[in-house]
């Protein structure tokens, strides 16, 4: 079976920290392990210490490990979750989420 990370980069609304923490580490985590071929779910806050000077334009970060042999498939259902009670969004995330499935190499 190959292996995947699938790695979201999001903000909460300004002034909505913790609704949408609340949120993302309640329900929207829950629903995101149903879909198949998730085999995991870790969170992240930006720390205060960089390497960088550059500051990044996201403060969280959410790692889902994969394991699928149909990424286009794995894809598709989180696709047609998105927006439905089985994947429902909260009003205190952001707009500017990026979110990449990533191979992972041998």
């Amino acid at each position: 079976m190959a292996r995947y990370v699938f790695v979201v980069h999001t903000n909460a609304v300004e002034g909505r920290d913790d609704e949408f923490n609340d949120w993302y580490s309640g329900p929207h985590l829950v629903d995101l392990r149903r879909l198949p071929g998730v085999v995991s779910a870790r969170r992240f806050r930006i720390a205060e210490t960089q390497v960088r000077e550059q500051p990044s334009s996201h403060r969280y970060l959410a790692i889902y490990e994969i394991e699928t042999d149909d990424p286009q498939g794995f894809a598709r259902e989180l696709r047609a979750r998105a927006g439905t009670e089985l994947l429902a969004t909260s009003p205190a995330l952001a707009a500017d989420a990026s979110a990449y499935l990533w191979e992972q190499i041998e």
